[in-house]
């Protein structure tokens, strides 16, 4: 195996989007870990250290909204990037994403290779993927 490209914490309840994604991130190279909710990745994102972490909005428990909120509102998180990644295609959900500082904010149905390239670019910290 090669170098690891960087760690992601993939947070989606569905578990075959979040397996989806996580073997997609995997082959590429990336550490994967997971979380099945917001308030789940809130509890782990400081044991994990992501560099990424590929956030759903709507959740149980605590949706990604606020989730990302928390992130960024936090000292020892508001550096980790993240993208949401959502069925809320609307514009007003887009600039409230970017609003809260999300780095990219992709649809779903996503394309597995969008994905990797924006996650790929944000892991090697060379410049935002916002207008995906």
């Amino acid at each position: 195996m090669g170098e690891v490209l960087g760690k992601v914490l993939v947070v989606d309840d569905d578990e075959v989007i979040r397996q989806l994604i996580a073997v997609n991130l995997n082959l590429e190279g990336f550490e994967v870990e997971t979380a099945t909710d917001g308030q789940d990745c809130l509890d782990r994102v400081r044991d994990v250290r992501p560099d990424v972490i590929t956030l759903d909005v709507m959740m149980p428990c605590l949706d990604g909204w606020t989730t990302a909120e928390r992130l960024r509102t936090e000292e020892d998180t508001s550096h980790i990037r993240v993208v949401l990644i959502t069925a809320r295609a609307q514009d007003d959900d887009r600039r409230r994403g970017l609003g809260i500082g999300v780095d990219a904010y992709l649809t779903k149905p996503f394309d597995p290779a969008e994905l990797i390239e924006v996650v790929r670019e944000l892991a090697g910290r060379d410049g935002s993927a916002a207008d995906r």
